[in-house]
């Protein structure tokens, strides 16, 4: 992009929160901490987090991602990503003698201890998430023939259930609030006697990155999501900014933001999902401060969550 391209912009306005979450942190520097401790090789089943640029910065210091336990020799070290894995996957673990450090979010951990109390208690349970995400696919393999998956209101509406009056409900964690909500709504109108956690399983990393792009908005003529493709949060931050009528665009970096995404665009939005790191929201921040841009500051809560780091075998 020309540097002329920036030059019309007078303000950034950046979100707080953004960037990584607890969990997220806790993964990535699990890997590091083995890695130092250990040394390479140090095998990760699937990507850590959704990130090319964390992803290549652990490569390049010794981590080796991999899908299947099967690529991993007998014996060695692996690490189990933030987005968790089903049971099924520890069996094969023990089976190949694979030395396991659980990096999943305990979030997701909890998602995973509910699906199995109510499995346990003869519920059918019904997950509210999207189709082939990593966490969905853990969570599924948790109590497998006792877990539906439904992505969509239309699902909601037409899923069948054996015995309406046993049933609980759980979420991806990574869900937009709004989409989950409307869900959720759908299954209780169906399922009135639906048994649902304590608590919401939408992490709180998520509403508030979420809360913080709705306050972009109003005072923006356009939004930045910085986060990968393949990230179920920075997606659903893009979502619920479009929701409300924004224009907003998903970028891996600062190389993949356009002239056209800055059209008639004075006032820029600027945030980060969850597993993006913030040198690149830095990175971005600086090109326009260069060319005269003001950065101002919209903060819609302060995150103090650390999660302890997964014990080593």
């Amino acid at each position: 992009m020309q540097s002329g391209d920036m030059t019309a912009i007078e303000k950034v306005v950046l979100a707080q929160p953004r960037g990584f979450c607890a969990g997220v942190e806790r993964a990535v520097e699990a890997v590091r901490n083995a890695l130092k401790a250990y040394g390479p090789p140090l095998y990760v089943r699937h990507q850590i987090v959704h990130n090319r640029f964390v992803l290549e910065a652990l490569e390049a210091e010794g981590a080796i991602f991999v899908e299947n336990l099967d690529h991993i020799p007998n014996g060695q070290r692996v690490i189990f990503s933030a987005h968790g894995v089903a049971p099924s996957e520890w069996d094969r673990a023990r089976e190949r003698d694979l030395r396991v450090i659980d990096a999943t979010c305990p979030l997701v951990t909890k998602v995973h201890l509910e699906v199995r109390r109510y499995a346990d208690e003869g519920r059918t349970v019904i997950l509210v998430g999207h189709a082939g995400h990593e966490e969905v696919n853990g969570t599924l393999g948790v109590a497998p023939g006792k877990v539906i998956l439904v992505g969509t209101v239309e699902e909601a509406l037409s899923v069948e259930i054996a015995d309406p009056t046993r049933v609980a409900a759980v979420t991806q964690t990574t869900l937009s609030v709004d989409d989950t909500r409307e869900i959720m709504d759908a299954l209780k109108s169906r399922f009135p006697h639906m048994t649902t956690p304590k608590t919401d399983d939408i992490c709180y990393a998520t509403q508030n990155r979420q809360n913080a792009v709705k306050e972009l908005v109003g005072a923006t003529d356009a939004i930045l999501v910085v986060g990968s493709k393949q990230s179920s949060n920075a997606n659903r931050l893009v979502e619920v900014a479009r929701m409300r009528g924004a224009r907003a665009y998903l970028v891996d970096s600062l190389k993949d933001v356009t002239a056209s995404m800055l059209e008639g665009v004075r006032s820029l939005g600027l945030t980060a999902s969850a597993s993006s790191p913030e040198w690149l929201v830095e990175e971005i921040i600086g090109a326009f401060a260069e060319r005269g841009a003001k950065v101002e500051l919209v903060s819609v809560a302060t995150e103090r969550v650390h999660f302890a780091l997964p014990m080593a075998d």
